[in-house]
């Protein structure tokens, strides 16, 4: 099978290196399996996204020597296709109208020790939805298992090897916002299948993703691909680089006089020994 793999970046602010790095990693996996890089915008969260950041984000790649091999998905674009695969899970009764807010979900589950994730208790599981107001849709798993389908997932993770996690660890994932905007699982596993993607390279801050997107492509009759999940870049006190916490951009490193190709080759030889334990070798050139 041709690996094809893709970097997914939100246009909310400027990309940091942690971002660059991640996008040179799914790069050389596919250059060094002789396979495609595809690009996507995940534009959807219309209340953050700004068109200067998503141009931001092509004069990054641009910099970097990174070319996308076809169309560059726009995932605002694809919403007829989102909304016909949700409507297709509401049809078989697999969705529920949710109107908690964050404040609600944290009064009702278990306080939670610092860093982790409230588990949202199903408050809202065998309602009806309501007459009128605000309210989101969330994935049944109880529905979901009386179907015959498990909520333990497995995968196999290129250099990681066979892997197992549980899509009901956090609670019933919420698949449509109060807004109306289809939440990233659904959308990701869908435009993944529409890129042709048949290799998820991306941060091991992600890997918790995997069994709902996992279950959502059986659900849905999905490809189910491969994936290869990357260490994060560390800033000086050891915590994963972020947009809200001002990480070094790539624009900045741009502006100070670096050059796109030496930090791409940098970023080659950081990824070289996960590569190399997916049995994969990139040859940068000089």
């Amino acid at each position: 099978m041709e690996i094809v793999t893709r970097f997914a970046p939100s246009p909310t602010g400027l990309l940091h290196l942690g971002h660059g790095f991640s996008a040179v990693a799914g790069w050389a996996v596919a250059r060094a399996a002789g396979g495609r890089w595809r690009l996507r915008i995940e534009d959807i969260d219309s209340g953050r996204v700004r068109p200067q950041f998503a141009q931001a984000i092509n004069e990054d790649l641009a910099w970097l020597g990174l070319v996308p091999d076809g169309p560059v998905m726009v995932q605002s674009e694809r919403r007829p296709c989102h909304l016909a695969a949700f409507d297709s899970l509401r049809q078989r009764r697999l969705l529920y109208a949710c109107t908690c807010t964050r404040a609600d979900i944290a009064r009702a589950a278990s306080a939670p020790h610092t860093g982790e994730t409230i588990v949202y208790p199903g408050t809202c599981r065998g309602h009806a939805p309501p007459a009128s107001g605000a309210f989101a849709w969330r994935l049944d798993l109880g529905a979901v298992q009386q179907q015959g389908v498990s909520c333990r997932q497995s995968w196999r993770d290129l250099a990681a090897g066979p892997q197992t996690g549980a899509a009901d660890r956090f609670g019933d994932p919420v698949l449509m916002r109060r807004d109306g905007a289809i939440a990233y699982h659904l959308a990701c596993v869908l435009d993944d299948a529409a890129q042709g993607v048949t290799l998820v390279t991306r941060g091991d801050d992600l890997v918790e993703a995997t069994p709902v997107q996992r279950l959502l492509q059986q659900l849905l009759g999905l490809p189910q691909p491969g994936y290869l999940h990357h260490g994060l870049l560390l800033d000086a006190s050891g915590r994963r680089l972020a947009k809200r916490d001002h990480a070094a951009t790539l624009a900045a490193l741009r502006d100070s006089g670096a050059k796109g190709d030496d930090v791409r080759r940098q970023f080659v030889r950081q990824c070289a020994p996960l590569l190399a334990q997916a049995g994969l070798a990139v040859a940068e050139s000089p």
